[in-house]
């Protein structure tokens, strides 16, 4: 058995496939690419257990239909490499059970396995890390907390991995309100790990949240150097500087920023066309004209219509297709929605299209002119945690809800899911704007269609 320098214990004897498996966690660790290392990893030993489960998690995490069948057929290498081993260690033993869960949709249970092998060794570095982007993509950030919590308490400033679960801690804790204690502790993240573009990201979270333009701009220009180094990370720590130039009025600034290194490719990747559409939609909402972009958006955004493996990406995808006028594609998206949630009470993506993903889709098209929801929209709002991403992230719905709640005509339903978002974030540009917007709502025996967004979308 050889343990390796992020506590990790394997049933290998190679050396060699550890030494690279330890890259390939760095890189995970440092959101910066981990083919290479996992290639020179198994490449060196072939039924590594640990590797083979971190390449098939890797898979469930970018949460799309084709994704999770390859993570299962890369589950069938861990079973028969686990079984070579005599069963393997538990540390690998807890990545093989977190992926059965995970490449079934049950992202939850894999970050519970994850989370119970923290508790039983809290220096395990790998498992928390994977455990915290479950329940990233699963919305439970005090979950997230307790987990991190765990690990500080039996982990020394020295240990590797040590800077970086300073930086998961400062995410936990901004993403449950405590703003101040996230960026000293992110602060320190950075001072220890310069590299942990997370912790960067979660300092940038408090100053968005705070509506701290000046700094968030300047904090993220500093963290420049690490950009590039990083895998498609480095385009959402783009998005976030762009989030601080549409506050300060620079939407040129912004949108050249799109261009250059927000959206530089068409990727599918979920968190790309995440980062891409809510600028856009953001956009669009202040009046802002974002040209052609929508239509480079659309065409995936058309094509995953279908997948509803993951109920944040495809609430993403109903944006991109309003926003480029793909109403057809829309509505049948949130039909395919509805197909999921009566068709898959097992797995976890399943319960949040039924329980928030339906009702937010329909609120969205609602503001489009294609019939009324039923849900509060104050209640809605306080339930939207549940489809995963950050406060940061999830703005952009709350932000919609609100134009929607105008729209209705009840300022009731203004007012709650203004106080919503008032509990998530300062006071911006966007409520100032939303609030004259409400005020022409009510004047209007109609009601009134908005100007900004709705004008524009129909």
């Amino acid at each position: 058995m050889i343990t390796d320098k992020y506590f990790g214990e394997h049933s290998t004897n190679s050396t060699e496939s550890i030494a690279a498996f330890e890259e390939a966690v760095f890189a995970v660790a440092a959101h910066r690419p981990a083919l290479e290392p996992m290639k020179m990893c198994l490449s060196a030993d072939e039924n590594l257990v640990a590797g083979l489960a971190l390449k098939g998690l890797g898979l469930t995490l970018l949460g799309k239909a084709e994704d999770f069948a390859n993570s299962r057929a890369v589950l069938i290498k861990v079973r028969l490499a686990l079984e070579a081993a005599d069963g393997g260690t538990a540390f690998e033993r807890a990545l093989a059970q977190a992926l059965e869960f995970a490449s079934q949709g049950q992202l939850k249970s894999a970050a519970l396995r994850l989370e119970a092998q923290v508790q039983n060794r809290p220096q395990d570095f790998l498992s928390l890390k994977l455990a915290n982007a479950f329940r990233f993509m699963t919305g439970e950030p005090e979950k997230m907390l307790a987990t991190t919590s765990k690990a500080l308490g039996a982990m020394k400033r020295e240990h590797p991995g040590y800077g970086f679960v300073l930086g998961l801690h400062a995410f936990g804790l901004e993403e449950t309100g405590a703003f101040q204690a996230a960026e000293e502790i992110g602060r320190q993240a950075v001072a220890i790990e310069s590299c942990d573009a997370w912790a960067v990201h979660a300092v940038a979270h408090v100053m968005e949240m705070g509506g701290r333009t000046g700094d968030g701009a300047q904090w993220l220009a500093g963290s420049r150097p690490l950009w590039p180094l990083c895998n498609n990370f480095g385009f959402h720590l783009a998005w976030h500087l762009a989030l601080f130039q549409i506050e300060e009025g620079e939407s040129d600034a912004a949108l050249d920023l799109y261009d250059r290194e927000i959206r530089p490719t068409q990727t599918d990747d979920f968190r790309d066309m995440a980062n891409a559409v809510s600028m856009l939609w953001r956009l669009q909402q202040m009046g802002i004209d974002v040209g052609p972009r929508w239509e480079g958006l659309r065409e995936i955004a058309h094509a995953r219509r279908t997948d509803t493996s993951y109920v944040f990406a495809s609430l993403h995808y109903l944006l991109a297709l309003i926003g480029s006028g793909d109403r057809d594609g829309a509505i049948e998206l949130v039909e395919n929605l509805r197909l999921s949630a009566a068709a898959n009470d097992d797995q976890d993506q399943a319960r949040v299209a039924d329980q928030v993903g339906i009702a937010l889709a329909e609120a969205v098209l609602c503001l489009h002119g294609n019939g009324r929801p039923d849900r509060n929209f104050g209640d809605l709002a306080l339930e939207l945690n549940a489809i995963g991403g950050s406060r940061a992230q999830r703005d952009v719905f709350v932000r919609t809800l609100m134009l929607s709640a105008a729209e209705s005509g009840s300022a009731d339903a203004y007012a709650a899911v203004k106080r919503v978002r008032s509990l998530l974030k300062s006071e911006d540009s966007f409520v100032r704007l939303a609030d004259a917007r409400l005020g022409r709502s009510e004047r209007s025996p109609a009601g009134g269609q908005f100007q900004g967004l709705g004008a524009r979308f129909a």
